[in-house]
């Protein structure tokens, strides 16, 4: 089994010391609200972001019986090389690695947490991270360390709103036939031929000046 940090940015991280446990936490969330005549209820809201949380050690000595790194070859252990710290299979210096995941701690972009041979295996951000020395183990560097779970958001297309339909009355066109006058037309359509004016004022475009002088074929829109 092997703990490994894929990091984009500065390259894989792999823990030299396989933790005890691993500890997962999973909440339900719950909004609370108050009812008069019930009192306070919880209102479920789906789940809470998963919190993933181990503890180990970066050890500054190299022991083929629990390491999973190989030992730095060509030099000592816990050498300062930047280049050969980040070689996830090479054991790291203790000091470089705690800096490695001070600097997760800060980022703003996931990385991705795999436990070999779990199902875990999600992007994440580091959330906490303790360090501890222990008198006698002069060099060794004990951690906790917590990750969250990481949930995009996922952005659908927006979906076009249609446009609202025209709801305004269609006007009603009269034909003018032989013989009529505004006045009939507007007994006849409007019923009442007082209102013979209204027709001329909605048609004065198409009748012109004079509205008595109106032609067969003219559509006249009713007011």
């Amino acid at each position: 089994m092997d703990f490994t940090i894929r990091d984009p940015i500065d390259g894989d991280f792999i823990f030299p010391v396989n933790p005890e446990e691993v500890r997962i936490r999973r909440e339900r969330q719950f909004e609370t609200a108050t009812i008069l005549s019930l009192g306070e209820i919880d209102l479920t809201q789906g789940e809470k972001v998963k919190e993933i949380a181990f503890s180990s050690f970066f050890p500054k000595l190299h022991d083929s019986s629990y390491c999973r790194c190989q030992m730095n070859p060509g030099g000592e252990e816990g050498e300062s090389d930047l280049k050969k710290q980040f070689d996830p299979t090479k054991h790291p210096n203790p000091q470089v690695a705690m800096n490695r995941l001070t600097s997760l701690l800060m980022r703003k972009t996931p990385i991705r947490l795999i436990i070999s041979g779990t199902i875990i295996n999600t992007p994440a951000f580091v959330t906490a991270h303790d360090s501890t020395f222990k008198g006698g183990e002069d060099g060794d560097v004990y951690f906790d360390i917590t990750f969250r779970t990481y949930r995009g958001i996922k952005v659908g297309n927006r979906s076009k709103i249609p446009d609202r339909p025209d709801t305004k009355p269609v006007p009603k066109v009269y034909v003018v036939r032989s013989g009529d006058t505004l006045t009939a037309i507007a007994k006849r359509e409007l019923g009442s031929s007082s209102k013979w004016l209204d027709i001329y004022n909605a048609n004065k475009k198409v009748i012109g000046r004079n509205p008595d002088l109106i032609r067969p074929g003219q559509k006249l829109v009713m007011p």
